[in-house]
């Protein structure tokens, strides 16, 4: 019996087209409203009907007390989402924190054009690589102002012991 999964390249494999959108997704969640918009105006018009209009409600946090103890709700949080379907049957969805409809249209609108196959290379390299980059700077520096504040402790051994 021969395994189609070890022969097929990455691309071709479903796992890796559902995890090419997650990452579609998460990266237009975690950029800001006036950072979407931006992109979005730089797409041609595009015409979609409404399947589930922004709406936002809440949404239950769990943590783990040091990441890995038993998990707690922490609170709930703001959340808006949006699903559309291009004229063409493509569907977008999308979530994002806060109240902001617009940009979950937007977001929503985004992701079911990257479905399209003639469209999937221009979202990935005008709009998703330079929002995942940004994302990615905005990381970098807060990592270095907390690591700045670090402080560590050690203990002095006395030589009289």
């Amino acid at each position: 019996m021969t395994d189609i999964t070890s022969s097929a390249s990455p691309d071709t494999q479903p796992g890796a087209a559902v995890s090419a959108r997650q990452k579609v997704i998460a990266t237009l969640a975690a950029a800001s409203a006036e950072a979407v918009a931006e992109k979005f105006s730089a797409l041609p018009p595009q015409s979609y009907e409404l399947v589930r209009q922004p709406e936002t409600g809440l949404v239950m946090v769990r943590g783990r007390m040091g990441g890995t103890g038993s998990p707690f709700n922490l609170g709930e949080v703001t959340v808006t989402r949006c699903v559309v379907r291009l004229e063409t049957g493509e569907t977008g969805n999308a979530y994002s924190l806060g109240r902001n409809k617009q940009k979950a249209l937007q977001s929503a609108v985004i992701d079911a054009l990257w479905q399209r196959p003639a469209m999937q290379e221009r979202i990935e390299t005008d709009i998703i690589a330079p929002l995942a980059e940004a994302q990615a700077g905005t990381q970098e520096t807060v990592r270095e102002e907390t690591e700045a504040t670090k402080v560590n402790f050690f203990t002095m051994v006395r030589g009289d012991n």
